[in-house]
C-alpha cells in the first residue's frame, strides 16, 4: 500500500532521507568550523525528528516558547534554550520545567531579569540577546552599560546563570549576507572580548538559515543555531540557501476542479494549510507554492512554472502548465512545495512519511 492511499485531505509529506541529509549537512559544517550546532526546533517541532538529530551529534536544541519546550521535555537533551525574549508571566511554568530539565532563556531588559531573580526557585541559564542591525529585538551591541546591569542583577541570585550572547541576524532574508555576517562577527567578537574576563566560559551563538547555509567565515563564534535548514523551503531556494531538491516537505493536495480553458486547477489547500507567505515571480505575479508530481518514492520537480497563484482559507488556485493539465484529473493528488516550511508545518501539526508513517508535531494534527 502506497502512502498516497492514506491521503484524503491536505497532508504534509516528509521525506526522511532529505531531512536527514539536511541535518548531516549542517552538523558537518559546524564540526568543520569547530562549532557546536544547536538547531532551532521551531521548524520541526517533533520528538521523532529530534531523535534523528541526535544521530548527528546534536545534544542541545532551541525552541521559541515554554509550550514547545514542555512538549520536547524528557528526551535527554543536555539543554533546551527558549529563544524568545522571556515573558515574565510564564515564570511559574518555567520554574516547573527547570526542576527536571536544564533550561536557558533569553533576556533583553532589567525588568524581566529582576522578576526572574526574585521568583525562580530552580536554576535557569540565560543568554543576552543582541541586536547588531536587524532591529527586531535585543540589546544594542554597543550598550555595554545595559548589558552590565542585567549581569549585575543576575549575579545576586544563584538561580540565574549567564551563558553568553545570542544574535539572530534575521535581515539576511532581505539583505547582503556577507556584509551582515561581518557585522555579526564583529559584534559578538567585541562582546566576547569585553565580558570574557568576568565570565570566562561565556559562549556566542548565531542562528539564521540563509547565513548559516552559505557563510564560511564565522570568526570566533562558538555555536550555530539555524532552524529552517531541517526542511528548507522555496524561500530558502530563492535566496540561494539550498536547491529545490533539498526541500524535505511537500503538501499533498486533492484536485477538486480543472478549467482547461483558463489553465487553472482548483485544489483543497489554502491559508489554513500553508499560511499565507508568498513569493513574487519575475512577472510580478504571486507565488504561494510550486507544483511537484507525487510518486511512491517521493516527488518529481518539474520546471514548467505551475504554481499556486491564489489562496483563500481552504481554496488554492494553480496556474497550470499544459503538461500538468494533461496529466491530472479531478480526484488526483498533486504536491506543492511550501514557501515557508516552518509556518506550513505549524499549520498542519503532523507529517506523513513516504513509508506511510505519521510523525509527531508539538501542535498536533489540525486538519
Amino acid at each position: 500500500m502506497s502512502y498516497l492511499d492514506k491521503i484524503t485531505s491536505p497532508t504534509l509529506l516528509l521525506d526522511e532521507k532529505i531531512c536527514r541529509a539536511n541535518l548531516k549537512m549542517m552538523a558537518d559544517k559546524a564540526q568543520r568550523h569547530r562549532m557546536e550546532l544547536v538547531p532551532h526546533f521551531k521548524t520541526a517541532q517533533s520528538r521523532l525528528i529530534g531523535s534523528w538529530a541526535k544521530e548527528y551529534g546534536i545534544k542541545e536544541i532551541t525552541t521559541s516558547s515554554v509550550k514547545m519546550t514542555k512538549y520536547l521535555l524528557g528526551d535527554g537533551w543536555e539543554n533546551i534554550h527558549i529563544a524568545f525574549p522571556f515573558n515574565p508571566r510564564e515564570v511559574e511554568k518555567l520554574d516547573e520545567l527547570a526542576s527536571s530539565q536544564s533550561i536557558s532563556v533569553q533576556l533583553i531588559n532589567t525588568e524581566t531579569t529582576k522578576h526572574l531573580a526574585s521568583t525562580l526557585s530552580n536554576p535557569v541559564g540565560f543568554f543576552i540577546e543582541i541586536d547588531a542591525g536587524y532591529g527586531r529585538t535585543g540589546v544594542d551591541s554597543r550598550d555595554y552599560s545595559k548589558i552590565q546591569e542585567i549581569l549585575d542583577i543576575a549575579k545576586n541570585t544563584p538561580n540565574l546563570n549567564f551563558k553568553g550572547f545570542y544574535l539572530h541576524p534575521g535581515h539576511t532574508y532581505y539583505g547582503n549576507i556577507p556584509a551582515i555576517y561581518e557585522e555579526t562577527r564583529e559584534a559578538l567578537g567585541r562582546l566576547k572580548k569585553e565580558f570574557k574576563p568576568q565570565f570566562p566560559h561565556l559562549v556566542t551563538r548565531t542562528g539564521d538559515t540563509p547565513g548559516c547555509a552559505v557563510v564560511e567565515d564565522f570568526g570566533d563564534i562558538d555555536q550555530l543555531g539555524p532552524g529552517n535548514f531541517v526542511f528548507f523551503d522555496l524561500m530558502q531556494a530563492y535566496l540561494g540557501s539550498c536547491a529545490k531538491s533539498d526541500i524535505a516537505v511537500a503538501m499533498a493536495v486533492p484536485v477538486v476542479d480543472i478549467k482547461k480553458d483558463r489553465k487553472e486547477i482548483l485544489v483543497h489547500g489554502g491559508g489554513v494549510h500553508f499560511a499565507k507567505d508568498v513569493l513574487q515571480n519575475e512577472d510580478g505575479s504571486m507565488n504561494f507554492g510550486e507544483l511537484v508530481y507525487l510518486k511512491d518514492d517521493g516527488w518529481e520537480i518539474p520546471n514548467d512554472g505551475s504554481h499556486l497563484k491564489k489562496i483563500s482559507q481552504e481554496h488554492g488556485l494553480l496556474k497550470a502548465s499544459d503538461e500538468l493539465l494533461g496529466r491530472v484529473k479531478v480526484g488526483d493528488l498533486i504536491g506543492i512545495l511550501p514557501v515557508h516550511s516552518c509556518m506550513t508545518a505549524d499549520c498542519m501539526g503532523e507529517y506523513l512519511t513516504l513509508d506511510g508513517n505519521w510523525v509527531d508535531h508539538a501542535e498536533g494534527p489540525k486538519n
